[in-house]
């Protein structure tokens, strides 16, 4: 009997060990698959299990003295994971707690993998819109450079073929030039303002930088006027090379612009090509028969040109700043700038008509003869066939010339824009040699042409060998009237 009582204990108690085990392992998986969100919730399978776990260790107890102490072990090993109730609410489990500080730190890690992405993703884009944007903006300062070339070789052409009905008033095109633009201008300007595309914060911009534009731009007026008065034809477009020279060194000075290496070489040969291309056609000694003092005054002239695109410069900053980041509109400053011009014109207009051997009181006439002839009227009209269809092209084409200079100036960078007007003087030199109506005889071709164009398009390819590595801020363009 003994042996038999001994073997149904031992079969009972291995029977309520597997049924334990097989309870915990039920509510072990249940806990895992199907967590409570709220942490004060207790699972219903706990509380079973609590309860068989205190059945079996009745029973265990009972039938088997000697257990009660391991019973009771067991018991406070394995309560920490089952509800104790409370006063107010029973805890939760530790097991649960785990799980739930187990999937939270898994969902903070694939939270941060996530946003991680997302900013990798938003770099790859940001760049992608950033080398489209260049791209654009390299074609858009293509096209812009080829308009500004080409509306430069009309300009240049067009002077020549205005000046064939008014060869005897060119001081009354140059003050057409210079007056009549004031209103064109103006006009423009208006409309623009009522359109919305001009401000009245753009408009309340500070006048005295303007005033100064106006002023230089005068003074160097009158020293090319001065100067082109005596000096040769060839030896205009040579010295106007000074002008690429005297605005690297005012931005470098002035601006703190640094320019690299290639830019400087590139610079240089493009002034080298223009001087090879142009100075082949003329004499040795062409600048040197004028007089050394007339030659530096057109150099002069330059300065004064150079120095009329670093105040606007200034000018285009400071609005930046007054306008949140926003830009002036580009007829505000030539509105205002030609009018200044004009003005101080009107002040020099005794000393620029003795430059043109006009005297001063005879100037009313001369001008209303230059009208007559303008518009191809009156007793003075013989002479003046080609007028006023030739001068209004010229007009009409250096307007777009000076717009076109620009916006060229405001989507790159002055030197940019100087280059591009540079390439023209040999391109007109060739279309000089085409017979054109009114001017007669086509000219020849300079023995030097090839050899100074081959260092004109070197020089640009070496100046866009490496881009910039910032955008310099829009630089207007130089005075129309002394330029031509």
């Amino acid at each position: 009997m003994v042996g038999r009582k001994d073997k149904s204990c031992i079969w009972n108690k291995q029977k309520i060990t597997i049924q334990k085990r097989q309870m915990f392992m039920f509510i072990f998986i249940c806990t895992i698959f199907f967590p409570c969100s709220d942490p004060s919730f207790s699972f219903p399978f706990h509380s079973m299990a609590a309860s068989t776990h205190r059945i079996f260790s009745s029973s265990s107890s009972s039938n088997f003295p000697r257990q009660s102490i391991r019973n009771r072990r067991l018991l406070s090993s394995r309560s920490q994971f089952l509800p104790y109730p409370t006063a107010n609410q029973p805890k939760p489990i530790l097991l649960r707690q785990w799980t739930l500080q187990r999937k939270l730190s898994s969902s903070i890690c694939w939270y941060a993998l996530h946003d991680k992405k997302e900013e990798e993703d938003e770099e790859q884009v940001a760049e992608i819109v950033n080398n489209d944007c260049q791209r654009r903006r390299r074609a858009e300062v293509a096209v812009a450079a080829v308009a500004t070339m080409v509306l430069g070789v009309g300009n240049r052409v067009l002077y020549k073929l205005a000046l064939v009905p008014l060869k005897q008033y060119p001081f009354f095109l140059a003050q057409l030039a210079t007056f009549g633009y004031v209103v064109v201008y103006f006009c423009i300007l208006h409309f623009r303002h009522r359109a919305g595309i001009v401000t009245d914060e753009m408009l309340s911009i500070p006048k005295a930088p303007l005033l100064a534009v106006g002023l230089v731009e005068a003074l160097s007026a009158a020293c090319g006027m001065a100067a082109g008065a005596v000096l040769s034809g060839a030896a205009i477009p040579i010295l106007s090379q000074s002008f690429l020279v005297w605005q690297i060194i005012l931005s470098y000075l002035f601006l703190g612009r640094r320019y690299k290496f290639n830019q400087l070489l590139g610079c240089f040969l493009v002034a080298v090509g223009v001087v090879v291309t142009v100075a082949s056609g003329s004499s040795a000694g062409s600048l040197m028969e004028a007089g050394l003092f007339w030659s530096l005054l057109m150099i002069v002239s330059f300065l004064f040109q150079a120095a009329d695109t670093i105040l606007k410069e200034v000018i285009f900053l400071d609005a930046a700043k007054k306008l949140k980041g926003g830009s002036v509109d580009l007829f505000v400053i030539n509105s205002y700038g030609s009018a200044f011009q004009a003005i101080f014109i009107c002040l020099l207009l005794p000393f620029l008509s003795r430059l043109w051997g006009i005297p001063f009181h005879q100037l009313p006439n001369y001008l209303s003869d230059g009208a007559a002839c303008f518009l191809n009227m009156g007793s003075i009209s013989s002479g003046c066939e080609g007028a006023p269809l030739l001068p209004v092209l010229f007009c009409m084409v250096n307007m777009g010339y000076n717009i076109s200079l620009l916006h060229l100036i405001k989507i790159s960078s002055g030197v940019v824009s100087s280059l591009a007007s540079t390439v023209s003087v040999p391109i007109s030199v060739f279309v000089f040699t085409l017979p054109l109506p009114y001017l007669g005889v086509a000219s020849s071709l300079p023995s030097g042409f090839i050899a100074g164009a081959v260092v004109l398009v070197m020089g640009m390819l070496i100046y866009a060998w490496t881009p910039s590595t910032s955008t310099p801020p829009p630089i207007p363009s130089p005075v129309t009237t002394s330029s031509l």
